[in-house]
């Protein structure tokens, strides 16, 4: 769809219009945002426009849709699904070998998991390889109460940052402001950039990662942008 809107204004309750007609959701429900800074930042994706509609260039406008389509139908229900990342989180799973692999994961997973261990009070098993190692079943109530806690619009915006690096327990500390975002991507990510320095980055690979890169930065902007 090219674009056909020359204005795009905000009313009172925060809802787009484009030429004075609301714009709604997928799901045909007005497009509302919760926060004045999401809503500007929404609006001005729609005055970004040039030419065809490009959704990819809409990240805030695709979370922000979720949110109220997808999320806000059963926000327990989502956030259920969320929590299950919990049960094999990426931290908790080391590698046994080269020593630089094992140190490099010390150094940026052990201080995220000793904040989880002291924020919800809760233990933490690792182990190394991939065998499931099980997780207390009050560490898990707790992580899931700390996820379950958080609006539709949060959720929507911590969607991505789980499922991309795998981790309940990175996007908890993003959210709480216990680490950064960057510190967060690279933990994520650790294991993929130690293979590409090794052996070299994948074209493909690369692109996929630029891909993941966009969506984890628009779940960061929005969850930014609902604290404003």
């Amino acid at each position: 769809m090219k674009r056909f809107w020359t204005s795009v204004t905000l009313d009172p309750s925060r809802v787009v219009y484009l030429d004075g007609k609301l714009v709604r959701t997928p799901g045909r429900v007005p497009l509302a945002l919760p926060t004045d800074a999401l809503a500007q930042g929404v609006a001005d994706e729609w005055r970004a426009v040039e030419g065809e509609i490009d959704p990819r260039k809409m990240p805030l406008t695709g979370l922000a849709n979720a949110a109220i389509d997808r999320v806000g139908a059963d926000p327990a229900l989502f956030a259920r699904g969320l929590a299950a990342y919990a049960e094999s989180d990426l931290l908790c799973y080391r590698a046994d070998a080269p020593d630089d692999l094992v140190a490099r994961q010390a150094a940026a997973w052990d201080p995220l998991l000793d904040w989880a261990r002291a924020r919800y009070d809760v233990h933490i098993e690792t182990a190394t390889g991939i065998l499931h190692r099980a997780q207390p079943a009050t560490t898990l109530l707790r992580l899931g109460e700390a996820i379950a806690a958080r609006d539709a619009f949060a959720l929507a915006a911590l969607s991505p940052i789980v499922t991309i690096g795998g981790s309940l327990i990175t996007a908890l500390a993003l959210a709480e402001h216990a680490a950064t975002p960057e510190q967060v991507w690279d933990a994520i990510t650790l294991d993929e950039e130690y293979q590409a320095e090794r052996w070299g980055r994948d074209p493909r690979a690369a692109a996929g990662s630029e891909a993941r890169r966009r969506d984890f930065d628009a779940g960061v902007r929005m969850l930014e942008l609902l604290e404003r």
